[in-house]
């Protein structure tokens, strides 16, 4: 992020503009939306500026900036469309402490001014740092559609209304009310009157609601992809007080979390550095007793070699509400990037989930079956277990030509598909990130590659 998104109170400070062309108009019309003192320099200026003028809305004055023009002005706008005058102005705002953006031209300018939804008070700016204005135009479209106009008359109103916080405590239960009225109740009335009555009746409601008891949900936060998580689960980490989250939940997932939400890194990694189970147990009971809504965020399915079992044990000995919102598992992920399913007809009518090691150490398996020609399974935290993996399934007669598939990072950006054989695979798995490996298959077009040779090569 080259340029840091921050709102600059202008109410009653003085913004200065050179120009009195288009490009003037343009950044004029965004300008006249705040209450700053907003003077023009320019010799000659558009009719639209100059009834602006009249009007009162601006000053116009008709000649080139001079030094001490930008003195106590927070920013100043050059828009000459003259590369020489813009530098001109450039340097005179500058020297006079003003912040200065030349239009059109991203590098020399100190600031940038984002496309803007004005629902006032709430205004939603969209920024590309220069890279796309057709995408951050096409983005604020979207959210003029999306948001309604009478929003910032609930803002407004809402703004105004203090018997909220003189009735109801810091925390969820002033958030409930609030989301309860601009998500609710409050769109649904037609008039200031009635929003006004909404909101007393709103606020007696959750006054007379008895607070939520204190809850956890085990949330699976999906392989890594943001847009594969499910609703229930984009809507629990939105309304969690504390989240206590595994290692390989993203952070593109974390950010979707409330800024004021405690976040507790949980983060475990097979045989290497871990908080221990006991000590996650800890935080679950110490955060829901405080009566927090909690939210155990677990990379994948939490049902799926998640330790869920455990976690429900302490919900159940401290009886600590709990609800389990599923989600999609690596395996599944990393299936669907190679353009394969689990199970065919005419092949295999199981699929088998393994872990490369368990409490124990490497974890072990009914080999033989797994030896099987017709055998799929798909292997979590078997990185370091491949070559254990690998000699017992040649001890027990599987073929060395067995297709694996080693998957890094499934869904995500930086994935990876390494295809492999069983023979291969120990010298396969020297990857970085999480990855999953699948024991007979391969990505589709390896596998098409190989069905379409002749068989004498394999005799």
């Amino acid at each position: 992020m080259d340029h840091f998104p921050i709102f600059v109170a202008l109410a009653g400070r003085r913004v200065i503009l050179s120009g009195g062309g288009e490009a003037a108009i343009a950044k004029l019309r965004l300008l006249l939306k705040t209450t700053a003192h907003i003077t023009v320099f320019s010799p000659k200026a558009a009719p639209e500026i100059q009834a602006w003028h009249t009007a009162g809305k601006l000053c116009h004055v008709a000649r080139q900036m001079e030094p001490g023009d930008a003195l106590c002005a927070v920013l100043a706008y050059a828009a000459d469309e003259d590369d020489a005058l813009d530098a001109r102005t450039s340097n005179i705002a500058r020297a006079d402490g003003a912040l200065v953006n030349i239009v059109d031209s991203l590098e020399d300018s100190q600031f940038i001014t984002p496309a803007i939804v004005d629902r006032d008070p709430v205004t939603i700016a969209i920024g590309t740092e220069g890279a796309a204005p057709v995408l951050a135009r096409a983005i604020k479209a979207d959210l003029e559609e999306r948001l309604p106009q009478k929003l910032g008359t609930l803002a407004r109103i809402g703004k105004t209304f203090r018997k909220a916080a003189d009735v109801l405590p810091m925390g969820r239960a002033r958030r409930d009310f609030w989301r309860d009225y601009y998500f609710n109740s409050g769109p649904k009335a037609s008039n200031h009157a009635q929003i006004h009555a909404t909101l007393e009746a709103t606020l007696n409601k959750h006054v007379a609601t008895k607070a939520r008891e204190a809850h956890i949900a085990f949330v699976g936060a999906g392989p890594g992809d943001p847009e594969l998580l499910t609703l229930k689960a984009r809507k629990a980490i939105d309304e969690a007080d504390v989240i206590i989250h595994d290692r390989l939940v993203t952070g593109e997932i974390l950010e979707l979390a409330r800024r004021e939400a405690l976040i507790v890194d949980a983060g475990k990694e097979g045989f290497g550095p871990s908080m221990s189970q006991e000590h996650i147990n800890g935080l679950i009971a110490e955060h829901t007793q405080k009566g927090a809504q909690v939210v155990r965020l677990k990379s994948g399915d939490p049902t799926i070699f998640g330790r869920l079992d455990e976690e429900i044990e302490t919900c159940q000995a401290h009886d600590i509400a709990y609800s389990i919102i599923p989600g999609i598992t690596a395996a599944s992920a990393a299936v669907a990037s190679i353009g394969q399913s689990f199970t065919r007809r005419g092949r295999n009518g199981s699929v088998r989930l393994l872990t490369g090691h368990d409490m124990k150490g490497f974890a072990d398996h009914d080999w033989a079956s797994l030896a099987k020609p017709d055998a799929v399974a798909a292997i979590y935290m078997g990185k370091k277990a491949a070559r254990f993996v690998q000699g017992r399934l040649l001890m027990h007669g599987a073929d060395r030509l067995t297709p694996v598939t080693l998957i890094e990072n499934a869904s995500r950006a930086d994935q990876r598909v390494i295809p492999a054989t069983l023979e291969t695979l120990a010298d396969v798995t020297a990857v970085a990130g999480p990855a999953v490996i699948f024991l007979g298959l391969a990505p589709r077009e390896a596998a098409q590659s190989l069905a379409d040779l002749p068989q004498e090569e394999f005799a």
